[in-house]
């Protein structure tokens, strides 16, 4: 993909070269500014992100798995493109987003290579050394047919270990600095949902400006993320972004998604939830649950922990298991 230790300048050049060799698409030139970003929630309730400053829709297009079960090209378009026109401008993804052969932040880049400047796009980096974090960077910006993002994510941080060889001297956390220092990322943070612990560590290393994590969806010994983890980022000003929303519906039943995404984003200091998204008529009923979004009483987010407790326990679902990563290629 070319050499890792260029400038952005350089970097620019070269994808554009790229691609012009390939007929397929423009890197997107200059960066737009803050004030010619075309962010607009089409009415849909809006919270601030942390220090980012930025409103965002109470829903983050999650676009993993389930998104990735999608396999025609055109149908993820239709779904990206009802998403926008909805009002649900955040995407998130990662670059080992990969299932079934299907690359999800390719799938985002056939829609963004008109509209990028609309989205408030988010994608995740798994390596853990500079120079593989740059070379997955690269492959990143072309896959999704940009030069900048909005958010540049350290991705499932497992462990202390983990966060220790994260911040390393040639770790991937120089590579993140170094993208948002050249303003190929304006925002920088860090995902994970297997050790409250490590989250909280990983706080206090770095200036980060979000995290993205599981609700209280960890093993015996790893920590209370609703008490611990998610307090402390807010506390930093960090924007507090939630994941595996749904999920209690693999073990409790009885519980709707209505249920579960009110109560998660009910949770003090959450700013949204990123919802997996995998057809027209899950974004839809989604929407329609935002829209008429009341935050939960007392009493029902105790009945809600309590109906949940099945499911915090659980040992057995393998992404709860350390080693897991959400991207598996085929």
């Amino acid at each position: 993909m070319g050499n890792i230790k260029m400038d952005r300048r350089e970097f620019i050049k070269s994808c554009a070269a790229a691609t012009a060799a390939a007929g397929a698409f423009a890197c997107g030139g200059k960066s737009p500014s803050p004030t010619t970003l075309a962010y607009d929630p089409k009415g849909l309730p809006t919270r601030t992100l942390g220090r980012t400053g930025i409103r965002v829709p109470l829903l983050v297009v999650g676009c993993g798995s389930r998104f990735c079960n999608i396999t025609d090209p055109e149908q993820s378009s239709r779904v990206l493109t009802r998403a926008l026109d909805s009002g649900l401008f955040y995407w998130d993804t990662a670059h080992d987003y990969v299932y079934n052969n299907v690359v999800s932040e390719e799938r985002l880049g056939r829609v963004l290579e008109d509209r990028r400047d609309e989205v408030f796009l988010s994608t995740k980096i798994g390596e853990r050394t500079y120079d593989g974090a740059m070379r997955h960077l690269e492959e990143s910006l072309t896959r999704l047919r940009t030069d900048h993002l909005d958010i540049l994510q350290i991705h499932l941080i497992q462990s202390l270990e983990d966060v220790d060889a994260i911040c390393a001297e040639n770790g991937v956390l120089k590579a993140v600095q170094k993208a948002k220092d050249e303003k190929i990322a304006r925002f920088v943070g860090f995902t994970g949902h297997l050790d409250a612990q490590a989250m909280t560590e990983m706080q206090n290393r770095h200036d980060f400006d979000t995290m993205l994590i599981a609700l209280n969806h960890h093993t015996e010994g790893k920590g209370d993320f609703e008490k611990t983890a998610i307090p402390a980022a807010a506390e930093k000003g960090m924007g507090v972004l939630v994941m595996k929303v749904i999920r209690p519906r693999e073990t409790v039943e009885g519980v709707s998604p209505e249920e579960l995404i009110r109560y998660a984003l009910s949770l003090e200091h959450v700013s949204a939830a990123a919802i997996g998204i995998d057809g027209l008529d899950v974004l839809d009923a989604d929407i329609e649950i935002i829209k008429r979004f009341r935050k939960m009483s007392p009493e029902e987010m105790s009945r809600m922990t309590a109906s949940l407790q099945p499911f915090f326990s659980n040992r057995n679902l393998p992404w709860m298991n350390p080693g897991y990563m959400d991207g598996i290629r085929a």
